[in-house]
């Protein structure tokens, strides 16, 4: 989307200001997240506010959320004017339940790995991290989970 006092960048000066390479820029391209306009030459112009999208998206990812998710938050954006400092604010508040989801995941990984390896029994009927209650038991004797027989649940 190009608007009016947006200035056209070039993919690689787009890429070198990014931190993200030209070929990911191509990807996020095809799948609708940021747009170009095309020279005359035919060589991709990435309107500048292009910038501040790809930051969003690279952060998003980091973030946990799938390019659809950041698709379906980018979509959310004013399409009247180059999206302003308030418009990403209010577009970042949905990553703060995200984080906080996976700070909690984290703190309980980190006390059962700390349970588990403090513990050094490695067994599968008692190991509250990879077979809690021991679920796995019903299906069968063998390193079902590891092989791919039992999904990880």
């Amino acid at each position: 989307m190009r608007f009016q006092n947006d200035p056209l960048l070039t993919i690689g000066h787009v890429a070198q200001r990014s931190g993200v390479q030209a070929s990911a820029l191509r990807f996020y391209e095809t799948r609708g997240l940021i747009a170009s306009v095309r020279a005359d030459s035919g060589h991709r112009r990435y309107p500048r506010s292009t910038l501040r999208r790809i930051a969003f998206i690279v952060f998003a990812q980091r973030v946990g959320f799938t390019l659809e998710e950041i698709a379906a938050q980018l979509a959310r954006l004013p399409t009247d004017h180059v999206p302003t400092g308030e418009d990403w604010k209010k577009l970042s508040r949905v990553w703060k339940a995200r984080i906080e989801e996976r700070i909690a995941e984290l703190q309980r990984l980190n006390i059962g790995l700390d349970q588990c390896i403090g513990c050094g029994c490695l067994s599968m009927d008692k190991c509250r991290l990879s077979n809690p209650g021991d679920r796995g038991g019903g299906t069968g004797a063998g390193a079902r989970r590891w092989t791919g027989e039992m999904s990880a649940e």
